[in-house]
């Protein structure tokens, strides 16, 4: 397994209404394949930008909470975050970067998730690549999930 899995999708809607829903970390739950974002930290609305940071509720069996912080940001081509996990975790497990590139394309936009864990702390990394395959069909789900709130 290498460090990056990479899943993509032509999604029939434009950039921008892809780009909207990726940049509103509020909504982040709804388009969340895994199943583990419980709801944004902060309450309301807001668009994200380069240099943000933002919390997130997680479950995965137990409850957690997440950093992330806005480290690429191109307005509707691409947005990447990097997931801090709080102490003592964050000693093991965190710093994964987690970006979605926008393609606009005849009949809508390409769409590629990527998970990237070459910026993840290095005790834990061995262990969060074996998450590879389970990590690629939840972000195929998340690709299907962000499909069905923009083109509806």
């Amino acid at each position: 397994m290498t460090d990056r899995v990479t899943v993509q999708r032509l999604i029939p809607a434009p950039a921008e209404a892809i780009f909207d829903l990726l940049a509103d970390p509020s909504r982040h739950q709804e388009i969340d394949g895994s199943g583990t974002v419980v709801k944004a930290r902060s309450a309301g609305a807001r668009r994200l930008k380069l240099g943000d940071s933002f919390g997130m509720d997680m479950n995965w069996g137990v409850g957690y909470s997440t950093k992330n912080v806005v480290v690429e940001f191109e307005e509707n081509r691409r947005i990447a975050w990097r997931t801090l996990a709080p102490s003592p975790l964050d000693k093991l497990f965190t710093g994964r970067t987690w970006r979605y590139e926008l393609e606009p394309v005849d009949g809508g936009t390409i769409v590629r998730e990527t998970w990237d864990i070459s910026t993840e702390a290095w005790p834990g990394r061995p262990f969060v690549r074996r998450l590879g395959d389970m990590t690629r069909r939840n972000m195929d789900a998340t690709l299907k999930r962000i499909e069905e709130v923009v083109a509806s």
